[in-house]
């Protein structure tokens, strides 16, 4: 992982190094299994946010064969203050990425898939294309595995492109709102939050029995209550799983990591959570939106129908 110290002029002293606690240490990737998903990405061309957003779980995820594919190339239109993928011009989008993502879920056996993009401002649907023929592709060749997809926000391109990839019918549809509504402008400047909030309520009124799923990263600032309101914003909209994670700065150039919350504190955050609603939850420091969203999904998909039974029962 890359270090956390702050950004310094020549003329200054060297400030003391920020160290990571010891709960969110892990382990440099090295398994055979690790090296082996690694391979198969190289061979058929395709990035992961696993690298490409310097994710601490890849190590472990990698060696039991979990990888998250990102579509439409590894270069994005914007540049978020937390992220690590590079910032410009994108290529053009490959017509073989859709084949190449449904060969690697077979190639792994993946029961569960997950697949994520870069914003693609540029392209006229932002990249909804890709996200439907990447879907249909895994629906052709892989029928058996679910599909769980984050999306970017399709700034002013959000319903017609909620509309085409709710047809291709994904598992579960993410986004991530990352922050409290107070820090984005300063961490995610080319967003705006209720326009976040907007598109999940869309895709559950295009079709209530997708799951829906977002995150938020903590260390950043934000405030207790702050949060909490956020969680409030999402039960209003009826998202389903909530996932909270520590924010990890990926280098000096990215906004500085303001607290390390304690997995103590995760762990009361995910109290309330579960006790507002959420189908799911997951909070911890090393949680990202992708990690153990296998197993996540199978309980979250078990609790809606322990949920309708019950709600059957009484009626």
């Amino acid at each position: 992982m890359n270090d956390l110290s702050p950004q310094t002029s020549p003329e200054s002293p060297k400030p003391e190094r920020q160290r990571k606690p010891d709960w969110i240490r892990v382990k440099a990737p090295v398994s055979r299994e690790y090296g082996n998903t690694r391979d198969l990405m190289r061979g058929l061309g395709l990035n992961t946010v696993c690298e490409e957003a310097a994710c601490p779980n890849i190590g472990e995820c990698w060696t039991k064969k979990h990888a998250t594919v990102m579509i439409l190339g590894d270069v994005c239109t914007r540049a978020c203050a937390f992220c690590n993928v590079k910032t410009g011009m994108p290529r053009k989008v490959d017509p073989l990425e859709p084949a190449h993502v449904a060969e690697a879920a077979a190639k792994l056996g993946l029961e569960h898939i997950v697949i994520t993009s870069v914003d693609r401002d540029d392209l006229p649907d932002g990249g909804a294309g890709q996200f439907v023929k990447v879907i249909n592709e895994l629906r052709k060749n892989t029928p058996n595995t679910t599909i769980e997809i984050l999306t970017p926000d399709f700034r002013n391109k959000m319903r017609p492109a909620i509309e085409a990839i709710v047809a291709a019918g994904p598992d579960v549809y993410n986004h991530n709102l990352e922050t409290v509504p107070r820090l984005y402008p300063t961490i995610r400047p080319g967003a705006r939050y209720y326009a976040s909030l907007r598109l999940l309520e869309e895709v559950k009124a295009h079709n209530p029995l997708i799951f829906t799923k977002s995150g938020v990263m903590l260390g950043l600032g934000e405030q207790r209550l702050e949060v909490h309101q956020v969680m409030d914003d999402m039960r209003s909209a009826q998202i389903d799983f909530l996932t909270m994670g520590q924010y990890l700065r990926p280098t000096p150039k990215h906004a500085e990591v303001k607290e390390f919350v304690t997995p103590d504190a995760f762990a009361a955050y995910g109290a309330i959570a579960r006790a507002k609603g959420f189908l799911q939850v997951a909070a911890s420091p090393l949680t990202r939106s992708s990690y153990h969203a296998g197993e996540d999904f199978a309980q979250m998909r078990a609790a809606r129908e322990a949920q309708l039974a019950k709600a059957a029962a009484k009626a």
